[in-house]
């Protein structure tokens, strides 16, 4: 499932292409037609992300939804002409760039794809927790429902009404990061420690959006130049790592919350 900086990323690069624009709204699939009549030739004025939902704000004063799940996948075409639709297309958006050229996006597979009032955005946004990449975002509700919890904090970092946008590759390097075992209790927590976690994810959320990918080692740990391609395998500190990067003791593993999470023994102690 995409991570929070993915879905602020998708928003920044569409809103390039949509916003200010009349947008074609179809859908090739059929399971969105109703909704996509509903604003087809409107104006698209904003593409809101926060954490792994996308809002959409129509000139008809509706908000269109999107949260991708574990399978949703946007493609995005730019040239002279309208491709012919891949696979099943749930939404597909298209839009004049001017000197002919037209920009057509098209999701496939969204765990929710739906044209609302703007009420069901705010009943949304109300069950969420604070999304560390928003600007002026506060870790304070975070912090509040961690210190009240018996859950693991390994467990609470995975759930989007603590923390919105953490996914578990961010969830397992800010805990390394901060030298936290996953299974520590959240109500075990000072709340200088919750901040500094806090303040992790959000450089970690925010690096991302600017690289439009997940690396989160230090150059000079790994001893790249600065304008080197980190490789993929090496580009995280604990996740899917056999052995730590720091210390080199075997990375364990253990299920939390469905999900596999990578831990060092040795630099988290529990």
């Amino acid at each position: 499932m995409p991570e929070g900086h993915t879905i602020h990323r998708i928003a920044r690069d569409h809103s390039k292409l949509l916003i200010g624009r009349e947008i074609r709204v179809s859908s090739p699939q059929g399971r969105f037609t109703a909704d996509a009549e509903r604003v087809d030739g409107a104006t698209l004025e904003r593409i809101e992300p926060y954490g792994k939902h996308l809002f959409y704000e129509w000139s008809t004063g509706e908000v269109g939804h999107v949260h991708l799940g574990l399978f949703g996948k946007f493609r995005v075409h730019v040239h002279d002409d309208v491709p012919p639709a891949e696979g099943a297309v749930r939404m597909r958006l298209v839009a004049d760039q001017g000197d002919g050229c037209v920009a057509t996006i098209d999701l496939s597979g969204p765990t929710a794809c739906t044209i609302d009032p703007p009420s069901v955005r705010r009943e949304i946004l109300a069950r969420l927790g604070p999304d560390p990449i928003r600007p002026r975002s506060k870790p304070d509700r975070m912090i509040e429902k961690m210190t009240a919890s018996t859950r693991g904090v390994g467990d609470l970092l995975m759930d989007q009404s603590v923390i919105a946008g953490v996914g578990n590759v961010y969830r397992a390097e800010a805990l390394f990061v901060n030298g936290v075992h996953p299974l520590r209790p959240g109500r075990q927590f000072a709340e200088v420690e919750l901040r500094a976690l806090w303040s992790t994810c959000q450089g970690m959320l925010r690096q991302g959006v600017k690289d439009n990918r997940i690396v989160t080692v230090s150059r000079e740990e790994l001893g790249y130049p600065p304008r080197q391609r980190i490789p993929r395998a090496e580009a995280t500190y604990a996740y899917k790592r056999d052995r730590c990067l720091r210390c080199g003791d075997e990375i364990r593993r253990i299920e939390i919350a469905n999900r596999t999470c990578y831990y060092c023994p040795t630099d988290q102690p529990h």
